[in-house]
């Protein structure tokens, strides 16, 4: 049923659907629907199973009564801001943006304004409506202080297709580290589940037992100064903080990360001639480079590449001119 308060779904579960997830079975029968979006819906209480509330990730039973309440589209909350958006690609479908660091893409608690979405509603005003109502258009996010290439949807159409991509992994995504140390080989990968750190909440960590599947590959492109590595890193799946904490588990954490990466004293005690470097770094050296997925539109493979960001160059610049050796201590 659909009216202006709003539309609401039913449906019997059949032997063909148990055991499918509830918000999997969602998303595959309502067109405009993301599963991210089904996810959200469950948790505000509109999704119900037999009568009751249920996870995101309840097994359907055969006979089970699904009824789904899509609230109707009220006008955004979000006040649209002009600001400066480095467009690298734009069409009626979407938008592939080169976000500078630190960029936040969407409202959380301690960014209420200034955020990429509130760009993105004064560039097009239209997004309002595309999917998350707190994160209209987003397909897939950066952190705050990584740089480098990202898609945004125009049309719900757009988003879902996109979104699958993303989920299956299809989607190319690679991005330059500069890491601590000299890892050993050319290349490797890192197959290690990543979930939330047991204690501190806001961080993730590898968790053996319960995480989620996580692949990242990387090549070497350079070593630097003799303690640094540049790499070419590629995302197998998508999991928050994947690439700052694959390479910190690894012992090579990226430069300048303040939650998962070297302090002070790391800088003091492995390469004291680099230390006046170390107040440069602004953030930590990560970039999306290249973003490839096929057009929602076309059907075609497209591929985007951002070059390395000037702060990134200016600290691999300085650490190559550093000398080999520590006279004093060695250490260098």
């Amino acid at each position: 049923m659909d009216n202006d308060s709003g539309r609401t779904y039913s449906y019997s579960i059949a032997a063909d659907d148990i055991e499918k997830r509830v918000d999997a079975f969602l998303a595959s029968r309502v067109e405009d629907l993301t599963r991210s979006r089904c996810q959200a819906l469950i948790r505000e209480g509109h999704v119900k199973v037999n009568g009751l509330p249920v996870k995101p990730s309840y097994g359907l039973k055969t006979g089970d009564l699904i009824t789904l309440f899509i609230p109707p589209v009220v006008p955004n909350a979000l006040e649209p801001e002009n600001m400066s958006l480095s467009i690298v690609h734009e069409d009626s479908s979407l938008i592939v943006l080169d976000k500078p660091p630190g960029l936040v893409i969407h409202p959380a608690p301690g960014h209420a304004g200034g955020t990429l979405v509130h760009g993105l509603l004064h560039h097009c005003g239209d997004i309002s409506v595309i999917g998350d109502p707190h994160r209209p258009g987003i397909v897939h996010r950066l952190d705050k202080d990584t740089s480098g290439l990202l898609v945004i949807a125009k049309s719900d159409y757009a988003l879902n297709f996109l979104s699958s991509q993303f989920k299956k992994g299809s989607v190319k995504k690679r991005y330059l580290a500069l890491v601590h140390g000299i890892l050993k080989g050319n290349e490797g990968a890192i197959d290690l589940p990543i979930g939330r750190h047991p204690q501190k909440r806001k961080e993730m960590t590898v968790v053996p037992s319960k995480g989620k599947r996580a692949l990242t590959l990387w090549r070497k492109k350079e070593e630097i100064g003799h303690k640094f590595t540049l790499l070419a890193v590629t995302l197998k799946t998508g999991r928050t903080h994947q690439i700052r904490v694959h390479l910190s588990h690894l012992g090579h954490p990226l430069v300048g990360d303040r939650v998962y990466g070297h302090k002070k004293n790391w800088w003091k005690n492995h390469c004291p001639q680099a230390l006046h470097i170390m107040p440069q770094i602004k953030r930590q050296m990560l970039h999306s480079e290249l973003l490839g997925f096929i057009h929602p539109d076309s059907g075609y493979y497209c591929e985007f590449i951002s070059p390395m960001p000037d702060d990134i160059r200016e600290i691999i610049g300085g650490l190559r001119g550093i000398s080999p050796f520590d006279k004093k201590e060695n250490k260098c």
